[in-house]
């Protein structure tokens, strides 16, 4: 017989993070812990309000499906029983967890994949000044990033990424707008990237504007995001984007996950692989998929004051595994 357990966390990040959407101090998560047999799974996901998800509703749906899971329902049967998104990651991830400590394999080895020694990651430059963002960029790459995540919103946007790239000249960036955009002037913008030698642009535009992706030949690739959560997905952004960010708070878990990432890549998009503001259990529960992304990132714990122990060891643009 299983139990299943679930709570609220707040973590106070050590500096604001501020993106077009706003600014935060704290990650919000919600903890799922399913037992059996003596053995524990841990699973973690980050209800975005974005998507319409908040702690109250997440939790609403985690006591949907205490019983079932009780009763022994599976990964598979989870896909059924809750939609994608943030409470389905939680319980998918547990039930993964749980399955690990049952067989004594670690994740890894039940994916069938082999884990690089170490992951080189994007760190995040959230939205500041340009002056601010420029001093942000340099002190991280001093201390070791090789690929820097630059948060924009609709202003400045010439302005910031200059100084951006005077400070770093010959760092790789990719530039996350999260649906700040409009779509008036969209091409000179994205020229304006490919001439600083940014390496991709995530979600320009609101997610029900991406028909305007396919009216200009793009000059660098234009990663979904907000657009893509699932590989139902996959089928409306052919020709809009070239390629897709997988977050199991989005895919709902590292089964639909792993599903999306093989559709994605047999579609000919590249994966960039995403994460919300979290703790380290978050973003083990995704690691499996780092072999297959053009870009990771994976930073969301680095924002944290604190972590949660035992936690991942990360170093300024890579975890160490």
């Amino acid at each position: 017989m299983r139990s299943m357990h679930f709570y609220p966390e707040a973590w106070p990040l050590h500096t604001a993070f501020v993106i077009a959407r706003g600014s935060r101090t704290e990650a919000k998560v919600v903890v799922v812990e399913i037992e059996q047999q003596g053995m524990r799974g841990v699973g973690e996901c980050t209800p975005y309000p974005r998507y319409g998800e908040s702690e109250s509703s997440v939790m609403a749906q985690l006591a949907s499906v205490t019983a079932a899971i009780a009763q022994g329902a599976t990964r598979q049967d989870v896909q059924r029983l809750l939609p994608a998104g943030a409470a389905r990651n939680a319980v998918d991830s547990a039930l993964w967890a749980l399955e690990c400590q049952i067989k004594g394999q670690d994740l890894w080895q039940l994916c069938s994949i082999a884990p690089p020694p170490r992951i080189t990651m994007a760190q995040t430059v959230s939205i500041g000044t340009p002056e601010a963002m420029a001093f942000a960029a340099k002190e991280l790459v001093q201390q070791g990033a090789t690929l820097l995540k630059i948060k924009l919103d609709d202003r400045l946007i010439r302005e910031r990424l200059v100084a951006i790239r005077a400070a770093v000249p010959e760092i790789t960036l990719i530039v996350d707008a999260n649906e700040s955009w409009p779509e008036e002037g969209l091409a000179a913008r994205c020229q304006l990237l490919a001439d600083l030698r940014v390496a991709m642009l995530e979600q320009p535009l609101p997610a029900d504007n991406d028909s305007a992706l396919a009216n200009f030949i793009h000059p660098l690739p234009i990663c979904a995001d907000e657009s893509c959560h699932t590989s139902a997905d996959l089928a409306q952004l052919a020709g809009r984007y070239q390629m897709v960010n997988i977050k199991l708070d989005k895919t709902g878990g590292l089964t639909e996950a792993l599903t999306l990432a093989a559709q994605a890549r047999a579609q000919g998009f590249d994966i960039m692989l995403g994460c919300m503001l979290c703790t380290s259990r978050a973003i083990a529960s995704a690691l499996p998929l780092v072999p297959g992304a053009r870009f990771v990132d994976l930073d969301g714990p680095t924002w944290l004051a604190q972590d949660v122990e035992p936690g991942l060891v990360f170093e300024c643009g890579a975890i160490k595994l």
